[in-house]
């Protein structure tokens, strides 16, 4: 059950779910709320929440970027957080643990809190929509957690599809890791090379091989339109085709694989590497004549966008892959 008020400025937003189980169990989830064995949170599902510490009074944090800080904290009972100025709100958000007659719980999150300056605006078209599809999938997580019973699926809003889908995982450039070490040793040589990394989400898959297939066999339809182009027009001009054995697995060891394939006018490898809290695809490139220098000219300016692409898809299909085998939800 949810329910939202607006009194002038004021948003008061209330959500909050019968368990049939004790206090005492829902009470030791929300001390785990926000450490790295959480089991409230709706992860991967949504940007997870991290404290800096165990819950207690004092304790920072937040989850994207909604920042606050723990100002009430009654163990096993309630959990009260104060939203920081950066996060476009003034008030606070809390959980509260009850005990019902019966020996059930009701589960309830609050806010309330006066949107400032742009987030008055944001509030009703963008935040809302969100907060309420993930304290209703946090309220599941506690159910299916609390007695073992997976809730019935709820399929998300196509407005809050959307608005998760414009709003994707951030994908960063750097420096090849010193651990991509298959991609180090790749070439004697190269021309070329660069790295992104994309966040792992808790509960997300630390497989290379899956984020391999996720990112190089499911791509971006743009993407998939751009590499059909290449195919066609690269025999005009006396490249080889790629085939569908351009992204095979050629190398491998704990932690990291290689992909990559050896042309006529350039090699390339790609290593990806998943360990430490992220997932890094690297790109090295060796080029052999005129020809692959030209093409090289022509494919680097783009193939930083490409990348990027490719990994926020991939990051959101293999959170939303896990998260459905959790929640026992189809993938929305």
């Amino acid at each position: 059950m949810s329910s939202t008020e607006v009194l002038m400025a004021l948003v008061r937003n209330t959500h909050e779910r019968v368990v049939a189980a004790p206090t005492e169990v829902l009470g030791e989830l929300l001390a785990g709320l926000g450490g790295d064995r959480d089991r409230l949170w709706p992860n991967p599902a949504w940007e997870p929440m991290r404290l800096d510490r165990p819950l207690a009074v004092g304790a920072d944090g937040g989850h994207g970027p909604i920042r606050y800080h723990v100002v009430e904290y009654e163990p096993g009972r309630r959990a009260r957080f104060a939203f920081r100025p950066e996060s476009g709100f003034d008030g606070f958000h809390e959980f509260t643990v009850e005990a019902l007659p019966d020996g059930g719980t009701v589960l309830r999150h609050h806010a309330e809190a006066v949107p400032l300056g742009p987030t008055r605006l944001v509030w009703p078209l963008v935040i809302r929509p969100l907060h309420d599809a993930l304290v209703e999938d946090l309220l599941d997580n506690a159910e299916h957690a609390a007695t073992g019973r997976r809730p019935d699926p709820r399929p998300r809003s196509p407005w809050v599809r959307l608005l998760r889908g414009a709003s994707p995982p951030r994908v960063r450039a750097r420096p090849v890791p010193e651990a991509a070490r298959l991609a180090r040793t790749a070439f004697e040589q190269e021309e070329a090379s660069d790295a992104f990394s994309v966040d792992l989400r808790p509960g997300t898959s630390t497989d290379p091989q899956e984020w391999a297939d996720a990112v190089f066999r499911d791509p971006p339809r743009w993407v998939l339109a751009l590499l059909l182009l290449r195919e066609a027009l690269v025999g005009l001009v006396g490249i080889e085709r790629a085939g569908r054995g351009a992204f095979d697995t050629i190398a491998s060891r704990p932690g990291e694989l290689l992909l990559g394939t050896d042309s006529g006018h350039l090699d390339f490898r790609v290593s990806v590497l998943a360990g430490e809290g992220e997932v890094t695809l690297t790109t090295v490139v060796r080029l052999h004549n005129r020809r692959g220098r030209l093409y090289w000219a022509v494919v680097r300016p783009l193939h930083p966008f490409v990348v990027r692409a490719m990994i926020r898809r991939a990051a959101n299909r293999l959170a939303e892959r896990a998260w459905a085998a959790r929640s026992g939800s189809p993938t929305r």
